[in-house]
């Protein structure tokens, strides 16, 4: 498959036919695309947004702060977080005072650390583990950059993972394991990290690592090391502290091994937030293979991009595949 290109629209293509469906996709763009089912309906996408989810509970699932205090208020573990605006948002909506200075304020109410993040983002993008006020300031500038609106959220400690479900199923789940990169006492980080890249494409992968993202020299300097530190052999060294696939970060499969009631309540998050297809992001305290003890929810996506995770492994590209053909049966009958 072409690596360009969004993984959704080429799936599709590909596995349309064995239910009688054609998908047209835009040209220029090649980024939308109609599905023709065998019985006339016609369904539509964009990127990784599929026509299936409603309209409101997708739109709530992309704003972190709103989904937050519903999954809150439905009893699920959530983050304590507030949210913040730009200052001609706030200006605009009356909140003038909810500024950058009332959230470095509040920041220090949680008492540092803190994660800074566009309230709307995904893909870990704008994501910052911050640790002093000027770490704090030109994180929160970042985010207005491309975001009216950020949430500053309590730090918490666990093992990242994505549980994809659709309806009453999961169709897969995953570790994800920040950027990072193992030394072999000869190279330097920013040649570990050119290294890493081109095993990405080696592999199919087409995750563009941002080499110059200022995020990993803030990590590397927590650490005593700079992009010039040449890391002796076997020690790992992680870059980043989100842990998105499409910021470099690995997956570790865990599909067949998650636990029954993780697998419950992934499905029961999905239905409550009024989604059919959802990935479900928790921070476990523990592992997702164990009864759940302690855990919380990062947050839903109503759009869950599986392209990383499918160019992981042959096994990982086939559980995608046979989602997808599973959404396809589905958007062909009215619901």
């Amino acid at each position: 498959m072409n690596q360009m290109k969004p993984l959704l629209g080429q799936m599709l293509q590909k596995i349309a036919p064995r239910i009688g469906a054609t998908v047209v996709m835009e040209p220029e763009w090649d980024i939308a695309g109609q599905i023709i089912f065998a019985n006339g309906r016609k369904r539509y996408f964009r990127y990784s947004s599929l026509d299936l989810n409603g309209l409101g509970a997708s739109d709530i699932a992309k704003d972190k702060d709103y989904a937050n205090f519903f999954l809150a208020r439905m009893g699920y573990p959530t983050i304590e977080g507030k949210v913040f605006f730009s200052p001609d948002f706030g200006r605009a909506i009356g909140r003038p005072k909810q500024n950058i200075d009332a959230a470095f304020r509040y920041a220090m109410t949680l008492g540092m650390p803190v994660v800074v993040k566009p309230n709307s983002g995904s893909q870990g993008t704008g994501v910052a583990f911050v640790q002093t006020k000027r770490e704090f300031y030109v994180a929160m500038r970042r985010v207005f950059k491309t975001d009216r609106v950020a949430l500053i959220q309590r730090p918490v400690a666990g093992k990242d993972y994505r549980v994809v479900v659709l309806d009453d199923k999961i169709i897969s789940a995953y570790e994800r394991i920040a950027l990072s990169v193992v030394g072999d006492g000869r190279a330097t980080v920013d040649r570990l990290l050119a290294r890493k890249q081109k095993e990405f494409r080696t592999a199919g992968r087409d995750t563009s690592i941002r080499t110059d993202d200022p995020r990993i020299t803030i990590k590397l300097q927590r650490q005593g090391l700079s992009r010039d530190s040449v890391i002796e052999t076997g020690r790992r060294v992680f870059l980043l502290d989100n842990a998105n696939l499409s910021t470099g970060g690995d997956a570790v499969d865990v599909t067949k091994t998650i636990h029954p009631e993780f697998k419950k309540i992934a499905v029961r998050i999905t239905k409550d937030m009024g989604l059919r297809l959802c990935g479900v992001d928790l921070m476990v305290n523990g592992d997702i293979t164990q009864k759940p003890a302690d855990y919380r929810v990062i947050e839903i996506n109503s759009a869950p991009g599986l392209d990383h995770y499918a160019k992981s492994g042959a096994e990982q590209e086939q559980i995608v595949e046979d989602l997808y053909l599973e959404v396809l049966k589905s958007m062909a009958v009215a619901r």
